[in-house]
């Protein structure tokens, strides 16, 4: 991404692709956070999922809304409860909890309109059904928008209520976000308006230090006699949508000639409230109309919010003469798409599918539109009415959709009442500050985000919930019948305590230690065979565990009883599956941050296909795999290094080195074409007489020195065990 001339969205950039911390990126209207996202969208590897508090932001966003994602009520979320979505109405499909099982980053636009209530029910659902109790169930949340532009809508009898779980309604009240280590990111840089003038007077509105000078220089906008400019370049922003038809209603019926009407057509499904303009628009020559979506057959005659009068109309079509250039554009319809988030059954990649397809022209009639509607849009002409202002940002949305100060008519004089600020967003964004990460911040998230990924890998609290629950059923409800089968359960339990998660706590202390110690941890060698022997330490004693639930079957007449049983039983072997292939993997080709990311996803996804796809599962034996050490080798072979092949393999150099080690003993391979010869002369002289397997390779390596790599020992002395040194 192109953001080394914006530190801002640079180091934005560096903390949604190299950490998994939260991030609120903000700033002030026209600083490039829409573009940011887009950007995102394209070029991230990681598997996201975008979603926005309104119909209309969802659809500008490509994304979804929140409620229709994550199927939420549209009731208050009440703080330490769950929705029951095993209820029909809110029943997830099996894809959907896939989708959630699988992201890692979840995006949410125009997050100034979204409640903390709403943000602890987004909370809840992810901790449910990923199976993790951590915030956003270990999600990586990236929160845009601007407090200072629009608010969350809460009706009075929901704030009575709310107000006695939250001290504020906006989304930084969440309970959940509030147990997170979120930074915070203000993009500077404004590319809308590049007057100095103007931006110091929507700095102040923005910033709630308007003084008397400031409304002096904006009330020279004021205009009594309005009308005068009615029929010119301008757009009336209004605070009440009645105010906006009143206009525009009236505006039409003045107009001479003949009306048309074009009705927009809507494929499968696209509900109402995400329609992108009017089902059914009313025009005739000489209405002023506002483009409401950017020209996609890529000649740029239009983009959204720009404005024009209809200079020829029949009941066919229409031309419009935009009011910025003066050119003539005929105008044919566009398409906007509903879409939701699928996973593509071969490459189990997120993808988008249209649900629906609404087609209409681009156009509404625009001698007026709403405060709210206008949110995003960039105008050079606008008439301001604010008198009536009632909420928390409407006047510096209406006064930062223009370009420039002499673009700007008021309608009446702004008062200072009509600048309406709320007092927690000025708490907040004073302490905002605080959560600016620098550099040093920065490496520290790097750091915590690879240890956190490890925590992952070596953690087994879900398997040993899962047995847990398995025993105390066996224990509570199957005893009768089955006293040694239960008795055997309970101690799986406390073997399984002491040998894998007692020590997976150990060994968390240990990596994380190395980790904090070492520089270049994510490619330090003696790191990356820690984890090396520590995966095969947990992979071999989980095993026993695999074999030991493969031979437990249990029945009884009660289906409700049968029916927990199952579901609980089939969690176990879903939680080992997952655990067991995910060692398997990092003992084959290493750890790497965006490697595991990539093989998580497609495990976790693999189980839930499991009884779906046995005619493929039937067919692969058929395909011969090549092992990973003979594709490293054929590389080697071909003249690569071993610099060369980690890279184009995506694995490090020391599993390289691994791979091309084992062959030593054949001959194919020479010790000295891996290893610098004064190492294997300092490895041979403290070996003289000894026999490498009577010694451990930390004794060996105790004895020549820590310079020395784990993997040049393992060569060395097998070249010296198969006589080829």
């Amino acid at each position: 991404m192109t953001t080394h001339d914006n530190p801002e969205l640079q180091r934005a950039w560096q903390i949604i692709e190299s950490t998994g911390t939260n991030l609120f990126l903000t700033g002030k209207a026209g600083t490039g956070k829409t573009t940011f996202l887009r950007k995102l969208k394209e070029l991230s590897p990681k598997r996201m999922i975008v979603v926005a508090p309104t119909g209309i932001a969802a659809i500008n966003a490509n994304g979804m809304t929140i409620h229709s994602f994550f199927q939420l009520p549209l009731a208050p979320f009440i703080p330490e409860t769950t929705f029951n979505t095993k209820q029909n109405h809110y029943r997830f499909s099996k894809q959907k909890i896939d989708i959630i099982r699988s992201i890692d980053l979840l995006v949410i636009d125009e997050i100034s309109m979204v409640r903390a209530d709403l943000l602890d029910a987004i909370d809840s659902v992810l901790r449910q059904y990923r199976k993790n109790s951590n915030p956003f169930g270990g999600v990586q949340l990236l929160l845009i928008g601007d407090l200072q532009q629009l608010a969350p809508v809460v009706k009075d009898s929901e704030q009575e209520l709310l107000s006695q779980y939250y001290e504020t309604t906006y989304f930084f009240g969440s309970h959940a976000l509030r147990k997170t280590d979120y930074v915070t990111i203000e993009l500077k840089t404004v590319y809308r308006q590049s007057d100095s003038r103007f931006l110091s007077i929507l700095n102040k509105v923005r910033e709630n230090k308007v003084d008397r000078q400031t409304l002096e220089e904006l009330n020279k906008r004021y205009v009594p006699d309005i009308s005068l400019y009615d029929d010119r370049k301008y757009i009336r922003l209004t605070t009440h949508n009645r105010q906006a038809q009143e206009t525009n209603n009236r505006k039409l019926d003045e107009l001479p000639g003949k009306a048309f009407t074009f009705k927009a057509t809507i494929e499968d499904d696209f509900p109402e409230y995400s329609y992108p303009t009017d089902m059914i628009i009313t025009l005739k020559k000489g209405a002023q109309v506002m483009f409401v979506k950017n020209d996609t057959s890529g000649e740029k005659r239009y983009y959204n919010g720009m404005l024009g009068e209809v200079c020829e109309i029949n009941d066919k079509g229409f031309s419009v003469k935009s009011k910025d250039t003066g050119d003539i554009i005929e105008v044919g319809l566009e398409e906007w798409a509903n879409c939701k988030y699928a996973l593509d059954k071969d490459t189990k990649e997120i993808t988008e599918i249209v649900e629906g397809v609404f087609r209409q022209y681009p156009v509404k009639l625009a001698w007026a539109i709403t405060i709210h509607k206008s949110q995003g849009l960039t105008f050079s002409h606008a008439i301001i009415d604010i008198q009536n202002s009632f909420a928390h940002g409407q006047t510096y949305v209406a006064l930062s959709r223009c370009k420039s100060l002499e673009g700007l008519v008021l309608s009446s004089p702004i008062s200072v009442h009509a600048i309406i600020n709320d007092s927690s967003i000025k708490t907040f964004t004073d302490e905002m500050e605080k959560r600016t990460p620098g550099e040093d911040d920065f490496l520290i998230m790097q750091r915590q985000y690879y240890v956190r990924l490890l925590d992952d890998l070596f953690g087994f609290h879900d398997i040993y919930s899962a047995l847990d629950t398995i025993t105390r059923l066996l224990n509570g409800h199957f005893v009768k019948n089955y006293p040694l089968l239960a008795n055997k359960y309970r101690e799986q339990t406390v073997v399984f305590h002491n040998v894998i998660t007692d020590v997976a706590r150990k060994f968390h202390l240990q990596y994380e230690q190395m980790a904090t110690a070492c520089e270049n941890y994510s490619e330090n060698q003696t790191i990356a065979e820690r984890i090396n022997k520590g995966a095969l330490y947990f992979l071999k004693n989980i095993r026993p565990l695999e074999d030991f639930i493969r031979q437990t079957n249990v029945e009884t007449g009660n289906k409700e009883l049968r029916k927990r049983y199952t579901e609980a039983m089939n969690n176990l072997r879903g939680c080992l599956r997952i655990k067991t292939r995910l060692l398997e993997y990092v003992t084959e080709y290493g750890f790497s941050i965006t490697a595991y990311l990539k093989q998580k996803a497609v495990i976790t996804l693999g189980q839930e296909d499991n009884g779906n796809k046995k005619e493929k599962k039937e067919k692969k034996p058929k395909i011969k795999k090549i092992p990973t050490r003979e594709i490293s080798l054929k590389l080697y072979k071909e003249g690569k290094s071993i610099y060369e092949i980690a890279k184009e393999r995506s694995l490090t150099a020391g599993t390289i080195l691994g791979h091309l080690g084992k062959y030593i003993e054949t001959g194919e391979v020479r010790a000295d074409e891996l290893v610098p010869k004064e190492h294997i002369e300092r490895i041979v002289h403290f070996l003289r007489g000894k026999n490498p397997e009577d010694l451990s390779y930390r004794e060996i390596r105790d004895g020549i020195g820590e310079d020395i790599q784990y993997n040049e020992i393992q060569i060395v002395s097998d070249a010296i065990l198969s006589g080829h040194i």
